[in-house]
């Protein structure tokens, strides 16, 4: 009986072509836009390379200072010794690694210029990020105790700097801002999207230009703490704020003078969201909010068409609908042969979408439009949209379906 509902429900669709094509465009148009959307989102805020532990990674990011009495605030990145003290001597964390953001600079090859972003880190950085080091090997304490000059480099900016790119360029010398360092390792770089591990050049934090020597709480360094587990993520967090709360109060900074003191310690989401809208934890309700509407209004636009175009496929099938309960066809067939129809709809247009996301994903992660970019089909969201749809196409079928199972032989022949 099943593949009768098919068969019927295929004749259906190659009856009315327009109508049908509207039906799949709508569908497919919907999961295809969802499913961009969503891959965009995981792309942001997703576990992906290098940032391959962020699920047991705490972020300390930003430093806030203020004075409600006279209501002025100072906020920012802190400095390595800030860090090195607070975020490194954690008895319950695995190890935690600090790192400056990328800043801006620039290489020369001949009359060229090359923009670069730069980063400063500690030897955890390699060991908290799972890097793919294409060549050589990462900076390690002894070429920071030693002082030495040596950098990691991306694979884009050795393709940019040296004309042999396709030889290996480890023990090569690049010149940044009239110094010369000492290449030890090329890996595939990170997006920009995550701005954490981001940069085309990687340098110890005691090369020239850090600023790692100042003795005062701010500077410019942000901190990863890696917890054993997952689970362990709230000691970890509840141990770094007691070490913050210890710290004395008021206090000066560089002339001005405070009297509250916060350090966030938060998972990436919540970082993200406190870096991007610039608001308190509980922002993050908010975007969850906005989100969900986003994907209600995707998904709810074409629904609506897609219920006005249901109710007149099923409406024109009302003589179809007489004879079958003339012949003795029970409420309970009839729904069943709708929602057999209307699966089989949906399923369609899932797939076309599917493909048609598929080809758009790869399209976006050849073009270069985000360097290193690596959107991939969230495959759980997928699922989840598809039984949406699928429950808006039952809907506008079941009910018009319902309804004129109900009407008499004589009234439905005669409609």
């Amino acid at each position: 009986m099943l593949i009768n509902y098919i068969k019927i429900a295929w004749k259906v669709l190659l009856r009315h072509p327009f109508y049908t094509f509207i039906t799949l465009f709508g569908i497919s148009l919907t999961l295809t836009v969802l499913m961009l959307l969503t891959a965009f989102i995981d792309h942001l805020i997703g576990t992906h390379y290098p940032e391959t532990n962020r699920a047991r990674t705490l972020y300390v990011e930003r430093m806030v200072m203020s004075d409600p009495v006279a209501e002025s605030m100072m906020s920012g990145p802190m400095s390595f010794k800030f860090l090195n003290d607070y975020a490194k001597t954690l008895r319950t964390a695995e190890r935690a690694t600090i790192f400056s953001y990328f800043n801006g600079s620039n290489a020369y090859v001949g009359s060229n210029k090359i923009k670069l972003n730069i980063t400063f880190s500690d030897a955890d950085f390699w060991r908290v990020n799972a890097f793919n080091f294409i060549e050589g090997k990462p900076f390690n304490e002894q070429n920071i105790s030693n002082g030495d000059n040596v950098a990691v480099i991306t694979d884009q900016f050795k393709k940019q700097y040296f004309p042999d790119s396709d030889q290996p360029v480890v023990g090569k010398n690049v010149e940044i801002e009239n110094i010369n360092y000492k290449v030890i390792g090329v890996v595939k770089g990170s997006p920009i999207t995550r701005p954490f591990t981001h940069a085309d050049i990687y340098f110890p934090y005691t090369a020239p230009k850090s600023n790692y020597q100042s003795d005062g709480m701010r500077g410019n360094f942000n901190a990863m703490i890696l917890a054993k587990e997952e689970g362990d993520l709230r000691t970890v967090q509840s141990e770094f704020q007691s070490k913050i709360r210890k710290i004395p109060l008021p206090g000066k900074q560089g002339g001005f003078k405070y009297s509250v003191l916060e350090v966030r310690s938060d998972p990436y989401l919540e970082n993200f969201i406190m870096m991007i809208m610039n608001g308190g934890p509980g922002l993050k309700n908010i975007f969850y909010g906005v989100i969900g509407f986003i994907m209600f209004m995707v998904m709810g636009l074409p629904a609506v068409n897609l219920v006005n175009l249901n109710v007149g496929r099923i409406l024109e099938r009302s003589s179809e609908i007489g004879v079958r309960k003339a012949f003795g066809a029970p409420v309970k067939t009839l729904m069943w042969q709708f929602i057999v129809e209307n699966i089989f709809i949906t399923f369609i247009g899932g797939s076309i979408a599917l493909i048609f996301t598929i080809i758009l994903i790869w399209m976006i992660n050849k073009s270069g439009w985000i360097a290193y970019s690596d959107l991939t089909i969230n495959f759980q969201v997928f699922s989840v949209s598809v039984v949406v749809c699928l429950i808006f196409g039952l809907l506008s079928g079941v009910l018009p379906a319902l309804r004129m199972s109900k009407l008499s032989i004589i009234d439905a022949l005669k409609s």
